[in-house]
């Protein structure tokens, strides 16, 4: 079985370029995407059960794996939650999955995003992992707009090997991520 396209650039082209750009003494040194991580939290799930199964439903159609539905940790009365509720849902992606859902990502997905002028450079947290936020599960092609009875978002984490948010950002840009421009943010 042949290698996604995206972890064939990346063993091809982009091990050699990092190594050179940031010096490193070993090929084990280059950053390399780790997992992506989709995260749905629905909150009207206090008040219907039936939303969660469509959440993991709709992750598990998007990414090709199995999602979980995730489960409160304390309670909270103002907002009528009650510790081991259901109330989002989560998928994680490693290895070649994770390179197909990058690779649908960036050319089926994003492009449909309305009016998309790149993405934000602001995502990162400090330690070299980036987070995404999509306000609209329909931009992916595998939701079926007929059947999404109320449209979401979720928060796709990128996590990488890279120890500075520099060597995260130049990995994922050299993978493909439409980055708004640094010097010209819009």
């Amino acid at each position: 079985m042949a290698n996604p396209r995206k972890k064939d650039t990346y063993l091809k082209d982009l091990i050699p370029a990092l190594k050179e750009k940031f010096q490193y003494s070993s090929v084990m040194q280059v950053p390399k995407l780790t997992k992506i991580v989709l995260n749905k939290g629905i909150g009207a799930a206090v008040a219907d059960k039936k939303l969660v199964d469509q959440g993991v439903e709709e992750l598990s159609l998007i990414t090709g794996q199995r999602a979980v539905a995730t489960i409160s940790k304390i309670a909270v009365s103002n907002f009528k939650l009650r510790e081991d509720m259901p109330i989002g849902a989560k998928v994680t992606l490693r290895g070649e999955k994770m390179y197909e859902f990058l690779d649908r990502l960036t050319t089926v997905a994003l492009p449909r995003v309305r009016d998309f002028k790149g993405i934000s450079y602001k995502g990162f947290d400090g330690r070299g992992n980036y987070t995404l936020g999509v306000t609209e599960q329909i931009i992916f092609p595998e939701i079926s707009i007929e059947k999404v009875t109320k449209i979401t978002g979720m928060d796709i984490t990128f996590v990488t090997s890279a120890a500075t948010d520099e060597e995260a950002f130049a990995l994922l840009k050299a993978l493909g991520m439409p980055f708004v421009n640094k010097n010209n943010p819009e």
